[in-house]
Parts: C-alpha cells; structure tokens; sequence
C-alpha cells in the first residue's frame, strides 16, 4: 500500500537516530533498556508486517496497524527536529562553554529530564495536531464577481476538497462534513476531487455515499476527479460518485439556473484531458464561469479563458510543518485567495486529510464562498 511507502524513510533513517539519542539519556539499567528496546523492536514488526502483508490482513487490522505507524512517524519527525535543536545547542556549548555547573555536575539528571521533556511536548503538539484534524474549521471567504447577464445577485458556495474517505476519514467524520455543510445553508455544494483515499473498498463499505446523499443545496450538489481518484480502483470510484447524487463533472459544463456555469475538469494527472480552451469556447461570455479543477497548475489558462473563479485543493497546504514550505516554492498559491488578471483563486487546504490523521501549521477547512455579482 502506498500509504507505506511515506514513513519508510522515518522507519529506516529517523528511528536508528532518535533510537540511539535516547539509548544515551536513559538510565544504563535493564528495567529501563529491556522495555525500551522492546517498544522500538514491536513497532519495526508492526510497520513490516503491514508493509508486506496488507493485502492479507483483515481491514480492521490494516487500520489499526496505519493508525499505530502513522502516528510514529509524525511523532518521530519531531522527534526528530527537538533532537536536532538539541545538537545544535550541545556544539554550542562545546565551542563556547556556557551550561551552568548545575547541569554539568548532574548530566545524567538533565539528559532524563530532557528526554521526558521532548517526549511530553511532543506528545502534546500530536494531540492538538488530532485535534486540528478532527475539529475542522469552517472558512468565510467573501468575493465580488461581474454579474454580466446572470439573473443571481449573490451565490453562497461550500467547497469542500480532499476528503480522502477510507481507512482514516470513517463514516463519522463524512456525516460531520455533511452537517457542516447543512449548517451553512448554501445555495450550491462543489467537491472538488480526492473524494475517496486510496482503496474504493472502505467508502462502499461503510456507505458513505448514503451521507453524502444528504447534502442540502438547492442549486445541486457538484463534484470533480481527484490524482487519488486515479490510483486504484478507478472504475469502482467513478460508480460510487455517481451513487453519491453528485453530478460528476469531467471536462464538462454545466450551466446552473440559468445564471453561471460550472466547469469541471478531468485531474491534471490525466494527461490525455481537453485542454480548457475546448470547454469554453462555446460557452455564453456574458455569464460568470466558475472552474473546478484539483490541482493548482492552471491559474494562467484560466486566466486566458476568462474564468471567473477557479477552485482548487490537492496541496493540503504541506498538512504538517514544514512541509507548507515546501508547498510555497512548488505551487504559484499552495493554500488560500489569490488573483491573477481579472481572474480570482481560491486553493483550500481541504477537509479531510492523506496519511496520519494529524496536521501540524494547517487546518482542515470547509470553505463557504461568500459571491456577489455586480
């Protein structure tokens, strides 16, 4: 499974590391080192055992097992850093002395209190990270569209992107995206990729398109393909999207109360999809165009063929620090409002999350586009 494939890295370079730094700090005692081998030790078998054997074991057991690994690997990453910041000030001292004799005199002490320390504050950024993940925000964003011929005065849109149902966003969590979006009162709902994680086989079997079904917008319910949409399984997803009552938008046109349209496209993954010139040149000029599209590549296409907005997911904005930097040298707009020419962007961090259900500098958001045309 690919989810694996990420924290391979944390499992062959982070934990030999962070293994041998608290190796140093603990007491030189079998009660402390027996139990601490052993964590390290089980925890290398757990992540193999999934590694190799996913395809065999029960989906209960995968679950428990990615839930297990992944929360280490984010655990070791900062770890890992608190370690490094460590380093740094232990040369700090062997190049210019300055520990007072407190903490030299008793440096085994300060090296256990240390230890306990990094453990429990980290251990504390993880829980609020959870919570992040677990407690999505709801994000106004207020905009001023050309009315042209539209028959609207103003648009209320919930976007929603990335919800990645599967082995980490269950059942509960899509009906308390649905609510969310229920409690908003929109006029249209737009999901703009990444629906599903990796396997369709979760989402069918916990009949998540059930919840989705319950979404309220009079103007309907739209939706997009995602790269995860692509990974497996792919004519399975498509047949469960359907079910969702959403109307799937591929590199098609929708032209909503007779006022706007909505444009989605095929994911940027697909690199055989119609380029967007062919989507529009048939399209009313006069009326505003709103443009769904995953991934965050297009903003000047867009710009040339007069979109109006353009929706956007895919960067998770990096999900754990620092990774959003990392996002700001890839992407022209890794995460929020951006305008090019006449044209406005909104790219969102998403609701739901890939990987550890875990996010460090980010939130997970639903985003409420507040449009008014004039």
């Amino acid at each position: 499974m690919k989810v694996f494939f990420g924290s391979i890295i944390a499992q062959l370079l982070l934990n030999p590391y962070v293994f041998w730094r608290g190796w140093q700090a603990i007491p030189a005692k079998k009660s402390w080192r027996v139990p601490y081998i052993l964590f390290f030790a089980i925890e290398l078998l757990v992540f193999f055992v999934g590694f190799f054997f996913h395809k065999l074991l029960p989906d209960d057991v995968i679950i428990s097992i990615l839930y297990y690994c992944g929360t280490w690997y984010i655990y070791l990453i900062y770890l890992t850093m608190a370690l490094l910041l460590i380093e740094v000030v232990r040369l700090s001292n062997r190049y210019y002395p300055w520990y007072p004799k407190c903490v030299t005199a008793h440096w085994g002490q300060t090296k256990l209190a240390l230890f306990f320390a990094v453990i429990i504050s980290v251990g504390g950024l993880m829980i609020h990270a959870y919570h992040k993940v677990a407690n999505p925000v709801v994000k106004h964003v207020h905009l001023t569209m050309p009315k042209g011929t539209s028959e609207r005065d103003s648009l209320k849109i919930v976007m929603m992107t990335d919800l990645h149902i599967g082995e980490i966003i269950n059942k509960r969590m899509v009906q308390k995206y649905v609510t969310m979006s229920n409690e908003q009162h929109p006029d249209l709902v737009v999901m703009v990729g990444d629906l599903m994680d990796y396997e369709s086989r979760f989402a069918e079997q916990m009949h998540a398109e059930d919840d989705l079904r319950q979404l309220q917008a009079p103007l309907g319910v739209f939706a997009v393909l995602g790269n995860h949409e692509y990974r497996a399984n792919r004519f399975a997803k498509l047949r469960w999207i359907r079910k969702t009552g959403a109307t799937l938008l591929v590199d098609s046109v929708a032209l909503v109360d007779n006022s706007f349209y909505i444009i989605g496209r095929d994911d940027y993954i697909n690199k055989t999809r119609q380029p967007l010139r062919y989507l529009t040149k048939e399209l009313d000029p006069t009326k505003p165009a709103i443009l769904l599209d995953h991934q965050p590549w297009t903003f000047a296409e867009a710009t040339m063929n007069g979109i109006d907005l353009g929706l956007y997911g895919h960067t998770h904005f990096g999900q754990i620090w620092p990774y959003p930097l990392l996002m700001k040298l890839i992407y022209e707009c890794p995460y929020g409002y951006y305008r090019k020419g006449d044209s406005q962007f909104y790219v969102s961090s998403g609701i739901g999350i890939a990987g550890p259900p875990y996010r460090v500098g980010t939130v997970s958001e639903m985003v409420v586009l507040h449009i008014r045309f004039e």
